[in-house]
C-alpha cells in the first residue's frame, strides 16, 4: 500500500511537516513575536500551495481529524499521516537540538509551547481550541468548499490564518495549533508540562470547526473520502484523487482535481 498512493501523500505531509518545526520553531531563537508568527504563515503558504495537490497539504494531525470526522479521508490514510507528521516534526526538533546554539535550546525548549504565568491550563486549551477552530474553518472555507478558491489564495489564506493566530496567542500559550508542532519539540527537549493543553485544545477547535462547517454549508455535498481508490491513484494522475467532492457544485481539496468536479485537502501545519 505505500506504494504510489501512500508513498507519494506520506511523503508530502513528512517533508511539509518538518518545514513547519526547523523553520517556525527555528526562528523562536530571535524572540520576535512577529518574525515568528510570518515564519510559520509563510512556511505553511509555501507548503500548501507546493503540495496541496499531493497530499491535501494537512501538516497538521488536528487538520487530518477534522477530514477524519467528516468523511473527507480514508481512516486507514488519516492514521498513516498522523505517523508521518509527527514523525517528520520530531526529526525536525532533533536536527534543531544538534544546529542551534546551547542558550537557544535551554531558554527556547526547542520551540516546545509553554503557558504564560499568567493563565491556567484551561484557559490555554481555550485559546488553542478558538486559535485552531479559525484554521480549520479557513481550511473548509478555501481548500475544501466548492466556492473557495484553491488554486489562487487557499495556501495564503491558511498561512496568514496562523500569523494572525499566533499574533494573539504566541505569548499566552504559543499558538501552536497542531499536535506534532507540539509533540516533536516536546520530544525532543524533554519539556512535557501542561503537554495535553495542545492535544486536546486543536482537536476539539478543528472538530468544531470542521463540523460546523460542513453542516452550514456542504450538507448537500456527497464526498468521497482520500485514498479511497489507490489503484487509481497509482494507475492515474495524482491530483485527481486528493480529495473528490460531488459532481456539478463541488470540487476537490486539491486545486487541480477542481477541473474533473463537474464530471464526477494536507494545512496545514
Amino acid at each position: 500500500m505505500l506504494a504510489g498512493d501512500y508513498l507519494k501523500r506520506g511523503v508530502a505531509e513528512f517533508i511539509g511537516t518538518f518545514a513547519l518545526i526547523f523553520i517556525g520553531c527555528g526562528s523562536l531563537i530571535y524572540g520576535d513575536l512577529v518574525g515568528a508568527a510570518f515564519a510559520h504563515g509563510l512556511v505553511i503558504a509555501v507548503m500548501v500551495s507546493s503540495v496541496g495537490m499531493i497530499s491535501g497539504g494537512h501538516f497538521n494531525p488536528a487538520v487530518t481529524f477534522a477530514f477524519l470526522v467528516t468523511r473527507r479521508i480514508e481512516a486507514s490514510l488519516a492514521a498513516f499521516y498522523w505517523l508521518v507528521q509527527l514523525a517528520g516534526a520530531t526529526l525536525a526538533a532533533l536536527l534543531l537540538w544538534w544546529v542551534l546554539p546551547p542558550g537557544g535550546k535551554s531558554t527556547l525548549h526547542l520551540g516546545a509551547p509553554a503557558i504564560d504565568h499568567t493563565i491556567n491550563a484551561g484557559k490555554a486549551v481555550a485559546i488553542e481550541a478558538v486559535l485552531t477552530f479559525f484554521l480549520v474553518w479557513v481550511i473548509f472555507a478555501t481548500a475544501v468548499d466548492s466556492r473557495g478558491a484553491f488554486k489562487q489564495i487557499a495556501g495564503l489564506g491558511i498561512g496568514l490564518t496562523i500569523t494572525l493566530d499566533i499574533l494573539m496567542g504566541g505569548g499566552l500559550t504559543g499558538a501552536a495549533m497542531n499536535p506534532a508542532r507540539a509533540f516533536g519539540p516536546q520530544l525532543a527537549s524533554g519539556d512535557w508540562k501542561h503537554f495535553w493543553v495542545w492535544y486536546v485544545g486543536p482537536l476539539a477547535g478543528a472538530t468544531i470547526a470542521a463540523v460546523a462547517y460542513e453542516m452550514l454549508y456542504l450538507r448537500d455535498q456527497v464526498a468521497e473520502p482520500e485514498g479511497q481508490d489507490m489503484a487509481e491513484m497509482s494507475d492515474g494522475p495524482v491530483e485527481t484523487t486528493v480529495v473528490v467532492v460531488a459532481p456539478e457544485t463541488s470540487h476537490s481539496h486539491d486545486g487541480e482535481a477542481s477541473h474533473s468536479a463537474d464530471g464526477g485537502t494536507d494545512a496545514s501545519h
